[in-house]
């Protein structure tokens, strides 16, 4: 039997022993993911990331140890801008942002060079995160706070990305937007917000309300915007040129 292998029937039992253990009622605690599953599910991952003994570097960054890793942190790989910033703004990988990125890389990540349109079911998420967590320095003292659980349901309200949004209100409260995003589309440091797509503009915005994208700026921005507001605001930015 390999390392590989061996981390793989290792991290299994730790999912059965957490599964055992917890109880219906523990705080952010529901039914685990199967590693064993998720190690089927990595082989769409496999040709652009490594993991395991001996992992290097190929089209993505490897992801041994991924859990607890500030986002965009090993050295020696070329990350797009937007991931350098999503670092420096805070960005630490766990279950519930792995989760997030997983199942929409682009909307979380603004401008991520990760070719890969997502993981829209979120059981195959928590199978996946559950064998991404048994590649970790010591994957039995992960807290349960960030688990190989099934993660709790991100997707905004239907009602919320239904709101049909008034672009000339969002011109008119895009002032504050454009202090650092420029009208034109042009991207100095900053990403351009000008054609986004209404749902993409919406759902970046509602992560930052909540507090789930971590940049303290736009999480204080989009704190005091109504729903209303952002819709408009994502009308307006996706009719730019």
């Amino acid at each position: 039997m390999n390392a590989e292998t061996v981390r793989i029937v290792r991290a299994f039992g730790l999912a059965i022993l957490l599964a055992v253990s917890l109880s219906p009622g523990t705080a952010g605690a529901v039914e685990l993911g199967d590693p064993k599953a998720g190690e089927q599910l990595f082989k769409v991952c496999k040709s652009c990331h490594r993991m395991g003994e001996g992992a290097r570097n190929g089209v993505g960054p490897h992801l041994n140890g991924i859990f607890g890793r500030a986002a965009g942190a090993i050295d020696d790989f070329n990350y797009s801008e937007g991931m350098i910033r999503a670092g420096s703004d805070g960005l630490v990988w766990d279950a519930e942002s792995l989760d997030l990125y997983i199942e929409n890389p682009k909307t979380f990540v603004s401008k991520t060079r990760m070719n890969f349109a997502g993981m829209p079911d979120p059981v195959e998420r928590s199978h996946l995160l559950a064998y991404l967590r048994a590649f970790s320095d010591r994957p039995s003292d992960i807290p349960e706070a960030a688990p190989t659980s099934t993660p709790t349901d991100h997707a905004l309200d239907p009602t919320i990305l239904a709101i049909v949004g008034d672009p000339d209100y969002g011109e008119y409260l895009s002032g504050e937007c454009l202090t650092c995003h420029q009208k034109s589309g042009a991207s100095e440091g900053i990403p351009s917000i000008t054609g986004w797509p209404k749902e993409d503009f919406v759902v970046a915005m509602h992560a930052y309300k909540r507090e789930i994208r971590p940049h303290p700026v736009m999480r204080m921005i989009a704190g005091r915007l109504s729903d209303e507001e952002i819709a408009g605001l994502a009308a307006y930015f996706e009719g730019l040129d």
